[in-house]
């Protein structure tokens, strides 16, 4: 692929209005004249790979390029494809930049990703890219600024499999302190564990789930293991979720 003569779709799942979709969408731009950008109206954090089914979904044309969609992240890359840009479609999908960190667990929870996976199951190869952040402190966009269209560029030259997603995580430290780049297979990192309790105005009772999450940055070769020595970690992703030594046997016990 010839990412300078290729369209690209960008998307988010932070909404069309996020600081991290700018930077991407600079950052396409850098790759190729031919930007598309297409993303939720509103924040649509830790919204999955969920379609709208049950509700009608309007696209809110911004200029010639820029539209937003009512919906998720999926039904963002959805309507890009098959209905925006249906009579020219994309050749690259790039999600982002997620303001937080999608690795370990988080991949199944993130909008960000599921973009990606959208793009990839109609066949369109495509990167989810993120930028680690600590809790209340501001996001550092220098890292992905810096690196992102390299990356991009490399991955592309090398190339990968139909069915397999690009997961880019980007360490909190600045662009000069990035200490390499990892690739790396998913961490252990789960959210949820913190449930804050509290009491509305109305005096109901009400549940907030916390953004602290469990997790384990010492597994070798994890994405976590790389963010956190200041690498940019690189996990390829598989869309087939079978368990193939599990289906084996429980072949041998139900054949």
């Amino acid at each position: 692929m010839d990412l300078s003569q290729s369209r690209i779709l960008v998307s988010n799942d932070d909404g069309i209005h996020a600081p991290g979709l700018k930077v991407l969408e600079k950052i396409a731009r850098s790759l190729s004249n031919d930007v598309w950008v297409v993303a939720p109206e509103t924040e649509q954090s830790a919204s999955g790979h969920s379609l709208t089914l049950t509700l009608p979904l309007r696209v809110r044309k911004i200029t010639a390029r820029r539209f937003a969609i009512n919906g998720t992240p999926t039904d963002s890359v959805l309507l890009a494809v098959n209905h925006i840009m249906k009579d020219h479609k994309p050749d690259l999908v790039l999600s982002g930049i997620n303001a937080g960190g999608n690795l370990g667990e988080d991949i199944t929870y993130s909008g960000t990703v599921a973009a990606a996976m959208e793009a990839t199951l109609l066949g369109i190869k495509a990167v989810a890219l993120s930028q680690v952040r600590r809790n209340g402190k501001a996001v550092r966009w220098a890292p992905g600024a810096d690196h992102a269209a390299a990356i991009v560029r490399q991955l592309i030259a090398t190339g990968w499999p139909g069915n397999v997603v690009m997961n880019v995580n980007f360490p909190d430290v600045a662009a000069s302190a990035v200490t390499g780049i990892a690739v790396t297979r998913q961490g252990r990192r789960k959210i949820g564990g913190r449930l804050n309790q509290g009491t509305d105005p109305r005096g109901n009772p009400y549940i907030w789930i916390g953004t602290d999450r469990d997790q384990d940055p010492s597994i070798q070769g994890s994405d976590l293991e790389a963010v956190h020595s200041g690498k940019i970690s690189i996990t390829p992703l598989g869309l087939d979720l079978t368990h193939a030594h599990t289906m084996t046997a429980l072949k041998k016990v139900f054949s």
